[in-house]
């Protein structure tokens, strides 16, 4: 469903988003906004920043590796273990 709100613009370049869209979309004080503009349109996303440490688990080859495993899983593929002793003797590890 789409909603319009008209808002003014402030000093310092600032808009207020209505309340009824905070609410809704579950926005908090300190969260990011992505604002793009395309062909003189302002469109705002709720984003988040990932620290560069962890972007590797955004990479296009971790989430292809991701979505096999989670696909092989589906099917019944996989190891099965009910703790970690019977886990480490299935690997052939020890403790």
């Amino acid at each position: 469903m789409t909603s319009k709100f008209l808002c003014e613009f402030k000093d310092r370049s600032q808009v207020t988003i209505p309340k009824k869209l905070v609410n809704k979309l579950g926005l908090q004080p300190g969260d990011i906004v992505e604002i793009k503009e395309e062909d003189g349109v302002l469109f705002l996303t709720p984003s988040f920043v990932v620290p560069k440490s962890q972007s590797w688990f955004f990479s296009k080859k971790w989430q292809e590796e991701e979505k096999e495993v989670d696909e092989s899983l589906k099917a019944g593929e996989g190891i099965k273990a009910s703790n970690k002793e019977e886990l480490f003797k299935i690997l052939d590890l020890k403790s």
